[in-house]
């Protein structure tokens, strides 16, 4: 690439003093919050042009790269059909074509299939589009659908009849996307989001064919430090609300067939008792922390709930974390977590319990749709880094697969070109931490090799050893990818995550410095050759990496990055902030507040050499704000004493989760690939 002589934009200073505790602290970037101000426009414009200026020369490039990853995916494909209630049902993707088309056919000879959704057209004309929450009536004629235009996660509430295919005049904007229907069809129930916070807040009841102002409220949630929401059963009796925040959740229950009735509550909320439901029969099937860290499956009849009333059918096991359950007929199917990776025991109500095989060391498997209980069939899905997603039915009575669909992976890909490993990383602490590799069997190891080490490592989200067909654009290319399973994370266990947030954040941060350390001893790569990647918290991540341990990284992408964690959480008018105490703390305390300024990236930036950096964000993102990636790069332009690459680039039409589109997004992916190849010196003319 050539130098440019292009000026990065240098954002304007006005001296803000934020002061809490005692404690002061200068924020010359704070006016960048006022998103309606023209100078914010103009700054993040600047940036992009800046952007776009310095990646001029890869244009080029970049548009090879998109047309690599676009040129992988089957664009005429369709989902595996699943059945509920008299119907299959159906995702497909048309030639050239964004958005996906929703079918469904009856379970019925020579039935044909019948359009739900043509995303495709809904979306005509729209920067930005997404649906969420699809419910059909349980009489099958109407459809009920969320929109959401902005990219702020809140959508609008649409219903279509499937009959004459037609859509209703029942338009109820300010939704979270998600709906349950009553069984006599006449009414829908969903979930309120507060316009500023975004929490969701209330679940309404809305009568078919009414004015949405005549709908009626049946719960409120006034714990600002809790959401809700509402769904139906998988048996269809019961609607069901839930209340959560990151340690507690309680459940509301009503019979579908009354609902004007009164939600009666499973059991009452409790600090640090989590607990989630399942109905079958005359049970609700309990999965529950209660006096087990890795959680156990209890039971308890459908009219005593209070967990005085709870029986063990599961116990707790301290090397193994029970994630999910589902319930058949005849069949137990438990979603665990043993030794960082995901596996599905099977217990029959008679017989011997039993794991699924499979047969590779590292992999994802999970269940699928599994709307119906009286079948001996488990719709499960497969994957690893080097295996594309797959989806099976399990025969739970002789334990045979039949595949019903491996996502095909167009232009010449062979499994057999790669090669996956799992090692283990000793952490500065004595822990040993996973890390999920694969690179190209043509790839040699070694000091020259570059090496892009992922990590994320909150909320209890664990990395899988996920397969990304766009991804072979690096590994083709010589990259080494990795996941860095690091605390924060459940990869290992409850205490893996509880070990990794509030006042052991900083050992997310230790862990993924001495992975990429862990891997600079084994000779997979150098520190001249060794980059970091992260997302939203997993941005917060490479922000701290930067600021503890600059010098071993070559360079870093932080994409819609939480990076400025004190201010943040000290505005409960942002979304989310409430919502999040039990992860990060809450700074109104003061050790809280001491400790998350001790690591909060955009609070300590400093006068140092910082590796190359690019950060991406969207102006509308409802997670993460604009502001604060916008902030800290304002910051470090102003701080940092190096001259490597420092780019900014903001989508000003979508929000946390980037462009929407199935082809849309890999330009953002094309963006920084392109930035990290060209760093790596692997940018062909």
């Amino acid at each position: 690439m050539k130098k440019h002589s292009a000026q990065a934009p240098i954002a304007k200073k006005i001296p803000t003093l934020l002061e809490k505790h005692q404690d002061q602290r200068n924020d010359p970037y704070y006016w960048l919050r006022e998103r309606e101000d023209p100078a914010v426009t103009e700054y993040l414009n600047a940036e992009n042009a800046y952007t776009r200026s310095i990646l001029k020369d890869t244009d080029t490039f970049q548009q090879t790269l998109f047309a690599e990853m676009k040129g992988r995916i089957k664009q005429k494909d369709a989902s595996a059909p699943y059945r509920d209630n008299g119907y299959y049902y159906q995702t497909r993707y048309e030639e050239g074509t964004e958005y996906a088309i929703y079918y469904r056919k009856a379970d019925q000879p020579r039935a044909d299939y019948q359009v739900l959704l043509d995303i495709n057209a809904l979306a005509k004309g729209q920067a930005y589009y997404d649906e969420s929450g699809l419910a059909v009536s349980p009489d099958n004629q109407l459809l009920a659908f969320g929109e959401d235009m902005v990219s702020r996660r809140i959508y609008t509430l649409r219903i279509k009849n499937l009959a004459t295919e037609t859509f209703l005049e029942d338009v109820i904007p300010g939704t979270s996307g998600s709906y349950a229907w009553s069984a006599d069809n006449q009414y829908i129930f969903y979930t309120l989001r507060d316009s500023e916070t975004l929490r969701a807040y209330q679940v309404m009841r809305h009568k078919i064919g009414s004015p949405p102002e005549e709908d009626v409220s049946v719960f409120e949630e006034t714990d600002t430090t809790f959401s809700t929401f509402v769904y139906n059963s998988k048996s269809k009796k019961y609607l069901i609300i839930g209340s959560y925040q990151t340690i507690s959740q309680e459940y509301r229950v009503l019979e579908a067939d009354q609902p004007t009735g009164a939600f009666r509550v499973i059991q009452p909320r409790e600090r640090n008792l989590e607990y989630s439901i399942a109905h079958f029969g005359d049970h609700f099937y309990i999965l529950t922390n209660w006096e087990a860290k890795n959680f156990r499956l209890m039971k308890t009849p459908e009219n005593a709930t209070g967990k005085e009333n709870w029986e063990e059918v599961v116990p707790h096991r301290t090397n193994v974390l029970i994630e999910d359950v589902d319930v058949f007929k005849d069949y137990l199917v438990l979603s665990e977590r043993y030794q960082g990776l995901t596996r599905l025991w099977v217990k029959p109500h008679a017989g011997e319990d039993y794991y699924v095989p499979f047969e590779e060391e590292a992999y994802l498997t999970y269940t699928a749709q599994n709307q119906e209980f009286h079948t001996p069939t488990l719709r499960l899905g497969y994957q690893s880094m080097t295996t594309p997603p797959s989806v099976f039915n399990f025969d739970m009575q002789d334990r045979s697969f039949t595949l019903l669909k491996v996502q095909e992976v167009l232009g010449g890909f062979n499994s057999d070109d790669y090669q996956t490993e799992r090692i283990m990383a000793p952490v500065r602490d004595g822990v040993r931490v996973p890390i999920s590799i694969v690179y190209h069997k043509d790839t040699q190891k070694g000091p020259d090799t570059p090496l892009l080490l992922y990590g994320y490592g909150s909320y209890g989200n664990s990395m899988e050893p996920y397969f990304s067909s766009a991804r072979l654009s690096l590994l083709n290319r010589g990259f080494i990818f990795a996941i860095a399973h690091i605390r924060g994370g459940e990869e290992m266990g409850r205490y893996w995550y509880e070990d990794g947030k509030l006042l052991k954040k900083k050992n997310t941060f230790y862990d993924f410095i001495d992975c990429g350390k862990c891997l600079i001893s084994q000779e997979y790569t150098s520190a001249n050759q060794l980059f970091g990647m992260g997302g939203s918290a997993g941005g917060l991540l490479i922000g701290a990496v930067m600021n503890i341990e600059p010098s071993i990284w070559r360079g870093m992408v932080a994409a819609v990055p939480f990076v400025d964690v004190v201010t943040t959480m000290l505005d409960d008018t942002i979304p989310l902030t409430t919502f999040e105490y039990d992860e990060w703390g809450n700074p109104n305390d003061p050790e809280y507040y001491a400790y998350m300024k001790s690591y909060s990236p955009y609070d300590n930036v400093e006068a140092k050499d910082y590796p190359a950096l690019m950060v991406t964000t969207g102006f509308h993102d409802s997670q993460v704000q604009y502001w604060e990636p916008a902030k800290w790069v304002a910051r470090l332009r102003e701080m940092k004493t190096d001259n490597n690459l420092l780019l900014l680039h903001t989508n000003m039409d979508a929000g946390h989760g980037g462009a929407s589109g199935r082809f849309q997004r890999l330009k953002e992916i094309a963006l920084e690939y392109t930035f990290l190849l060209f760093l790596a010196e692997k940018i062909e003319n």
